[in-house]
């Protein structure tokens, strides 16, 4: 069973020849200064020496080091296992944990399987630690942030046959801190010499050190300039962004889901809103089987965005309107059906057919099917590109506003949105290159999209609401409190059809300003 942990730390050069601590002489220990001048530092306890023992694994070219990822087997200390390393923000990293085995575990494995794919993970480091820990504790005896000095040695495994040894010091952040206090200790520690360390972790500095150091992306790639560099620009975040969230997926952490599922579909839109700049023989595949993982993606979102709208619904009522077992009922439809849509999703990332289309997502974007238009200046191909998806939008809206009320209006409207979401992918692959008109049109298009959001979440929601009360019916319950809720959730769709005039008008407005830019 894999734990997960956040951890907050900094590293630190230790100063001097043996890592002295600097010009003000009271220290805590080799390579510290006096830490408890830290403001809110009561006591520096002496915790000891211990020796970690790691092997880190990867990938022969390095695949997880040059995405600043970790993963390791280490032995000794009180947290000895397997540790997997997933960065959060700047010295912020999820750290998933699991028990020693002689194996790389399934669980973390499939963490990093997006960015692995089928490359084995090897042993390419291995780092012995002799690790004098001290604690930095309040007046009141808790523990605010453990500073440890970190003897190391590091031996290449894979990939060469160096070693290097050096001496750091790192600050980590107790759980539930304040990261503030890691200012504070930084204060003391830069007045008494010591810098931060310039490597952002131990593996880093091991690679660079003992061998060849892994590829990593360029920060800054060359600003785009033809129509063909802004739409593969805009292609490769997000590819970027699909192996991103792939972990955080597999985690079912908050909005993963819906945000993968997002880039998914802002790649196949450009794909199809951009074919003068890609070739349709080669992109169109691709683009079936990125409709085909928006699709398992959303069997999960659709369902949780489902259920958190009934869940806010039905806390809004009185409890005087609330009639029988309604949480509760809506509690077991939403597990029972997320409990399968979970299993199934976690299933899809595991399967051939996902891995076979990032790597085709990869092939693609490292040889383009690039066609004569994408040579061209951005200007004229993708603002043409952008216009046609919002005459597209435009017959799908007329077609909404002249269908009969009920199911056909519905379904229109549910088309027109499609529409508004198509061209507002279209806009923002564009504003790069066309600036504030495009920037405008997207906006346009996504409030006309959200509008029209509300109005097919309110149709699932209703006929959601039709099954529930079929089911409290037959249980022998009362209906009463999903009938109160079907009629407002008709007074929502009503509502989010009025605004739809007001919603276009504006949308026309930023595709007539963006028409006259050409």
């Amino acid at each position: 069973m894999a734990e997960t942990k956040r951890e907050i730390e900094r590293k630190y050069e230790a100063t001097g020849p043996n890592g002295s601590t600097g010009t003000d002489g009271a220290s805590d220990g080799p390579g510290l200064p006096d830490l408890t001048r830290v403001p809110g530092v009561a006591a520096v306890l002496d915790r000891g020496t211990v020796d970690l023992d790691a092997t880190y694994y990867d990938t022969a070219d390095l695949r997880l080091a040059a995405s600043a990822r970790t993963l390791r087997r280490r032995t000794g200390g009180d947290d000895a296992g397997w540790h997997l390393k997933l960065p959060v923000s700047a010295g912020v990293r999820d750290e998933v944990q699991a028990p020693l085995s002689d194996q790389v575990p399934r669980a973390l494995a499939d963490l990093v399987r997006s960015r692995v794919r089928h490359a084995d993970l090897v042993p390419v480091i291995r780092l012995r630690s002799a690790r004098a820990v001290r604690h930095l504790m309040d007046a009141d005896g808790a523990l605010l942030a453990e500073v440890s000095v970190d003897s190391v040695r590091a031996d290449r495994l894979a990939g060469g046959d160096g070693s290097a040894e050096w001496t750091e010091i790192e600050v980590e952040l107790a759980e539930g801190g304040d990261p503030a206090f890691l200012d504070k200790v930084e204060k003391r520690l830069r007045k008494a010499g010591v810098v931060p360390a310039g490597s952002a972790s131990k593996l880093a500095r091991a690679l660079a050190e003992t061998g060849t150091e892994p590829r990593v992306r360029s920060a800054k790639p060359a600003p785009p300039v033809t129509s063909g560099d802004h739409v593969l620009a805009y292609l490769r975040t997000q590819r970027d962004a699909l192996v991103e969230l792939d972990p955080d997926v597999r985690r079912d952490l908050p909005d993963a889901v819906h945000q993968m599922r997002v880039a998914t579909r802002r790649m196949r839109s450009a794909l199809r809103s951009y074919r003068k700049v890609l070739d349709r023989s080669v992109t169109d595949p691709v683009g079936d089987e990125l409709k085909w993982l928006a699709g398992e993606l959303g069997v999960d979102r659709d369902r949780e965005v489902l259920t958190e709208r009934l869940r806010e619904a039905v806390a809004e009522l009185p409890r005087t309107l609330i009639d029988g077992p309604v949480r509760g009922r809506l509690r077991t439809w939403s597990a029972a059906r997320r409990g399968g849509s979970r299993r199934r999703l976690t299933t899809v990332l595991d399967g051939r057919r996902y891995l076979a289309l990032l790597d085709t997502v990869d092939g693609l974007l490292a040889d383009p099917p690039l066609r004569p238009a994408a040579a061209k200046p951005p200007q004229a191909v993708l603002t043409k590109a952008v216009l046609r998806e919002f005459e597209r939008l435009t017959d799908a809206v007329d077609a909404a506003l002249a269908a009969d009320p009920g199911t056909e209006r519905d379904q229109a409207l549910h088309e027109a949105r499609k529409k508004a979401k198509r061209t507002r992918y279209a806009a923002e692959a564009a504003k790069p290159a066309l600036g504030k008109p495009a920037k405008r049109l997207a906006k346009r298009a996504k409030k006309l999209q959200s509008g029209l959001g509300e109005h097919q979440d309110s149709v699932m929601a209703r006929a959601t609401l039709r099954d529930l009360a079929g089911q409290a019916h037959a249980a022998g319950e009362s209906s009463f409190t999903y009938g109160l809720l079907y009629g407002r959730e008709e007074r929502t769709a009503e509502l989010s059809e009025a605004g739809l005039p007001g919603w276009w008008e504006r949308a026309v407005e930023a595709a007539e300003a963006l028409r006259r830019t050409r």
